[in-house]
């Protein structure tokens, strides 16, 4: 499997008893579908995945694959800071028919890199899905270092990493490591920052797993698309077209702005979980300016 363009990390809609809103997912998933995109995420960050459960996040995976139905590829959010609650997550999601499965690096324990390295070679050889490596430090406490990184690419079944280290300078050395190992071209850097994503492409990452693409997912697929295709004026236009959503959608903690967006558009959201808060009126009135001015609202 080749993981390229623009995949969504979808927010979870719950309802208002704060159950998943099944309805309202397969809603967004064909909303998102129809607007071009070429994969779509549950339970990822974006998607809560911090304080949803277990039984929770395996029903999102089994509406994800059951509504996508083989039109984009179906990516299940399943890491864990235990390797054994990870293997437990990724074996259900090659169950439940995933294409692949994002697998965060273990977050709070803080894992050496041998740790790391022995995590993810644990999963591949326990399982026969696609799997995603996620490097979010901000969120983690661990950066996977390059090194390391080059040794994971080289394992059966490691597709491609989803990195979200800001570090611009990291894309040209894992490139390099990666060319070292001969292994460029079976493993793709996908960008986890939506405004990093078109210099990350232009040194050679093949797309993104966007929290944009929830609100606007026709430019940012089109931004991708044109990147990818070498047609960096276009490229550019869209990306300066939606660098201001870029920034609001971050102006309070993921994914708080991204699902008020939602609500402002008339489309399935519903509350954040607890701890995560409501998005601040000064907020509010800055999403809606920058929503407005992009004729989403």
């Amino acid at each position: 499997m080749k993981l390229e363009g623009t995949t969504v990390a979808m927010v979870t809609p719950f309802n208002l008893d704060d159950g998943v809103d099944e309805a309202g997912m397969r809603e967004n998933i064909n909303y998102l579908i129809e607007r071009g995109v070429e994969g779509v995420l549950a339970a990822g960050t974006t998607g809560e995945s911090a304080t949803i459960t277990h039984d929770e996040q395996k029903k999102m995976m089994d509406i994800m694959v059951e509504e996508v139905d083989g039109r984009v590829k179906a990516i299940a959010g399943a890491g864990s800071n235990s390797s054994k609650e990870a293997l437990s997550l990724v074996k259900y999601a090659e169950k439940a028919g995933a294409d692949a499965a994002l697998v965060i690096t273990p977050y709070y324990n803080k894992p050496q890199p041998h740790g790391l390295y022995e995590h993810y070679k644990m999963l591949v050889e326990s399982t026969d899905i696609p799997i995603i490596v996620y490097n979010v430090p901000s969120r983690t406490g661990t950066d996977i270092d390059v090194d390391t990184i080059g040794k994971v690419a080289q394992l059966d079944n490691i597709i491609a990493i989803k990195e979200a280290n800001p570090d611009l300078d990291k894309v040209s050395q894992i490139i390099k490591k990666l060319e070292e190992l001969g292994c460029r071209d079976d493993f793709n850097i996908i960008s986890g920052n939506d405004n990093l994503t078109l210099p990350m492409i232009a040194l050679g990452a093949k797309g993104v797993i966007s929290v944009v693409a929830n609100v606007d997912p026709e430019r940012m697929s089109h931004m991708v698309r044109y990147a990818l295709e070498g047609n960096y004026s276009e490229a550019e236009k869209l990306h300066y077209q939606l660098y201001d959503l870029m920034k609001v959608l971050f102006i309070e903690s993921n994914p708080v702005p991204a699902k008020e967006s939602l609500i402002m558009m008339g489309r399935p959201a519903g509350n954040v979980r607890m701890p995560l808060g409501p998005l601040k009126e000064d907020s509010k009135a800055q999403l809606r300016k920058v929503l407005q001015d992009l004729d989403l609202i």
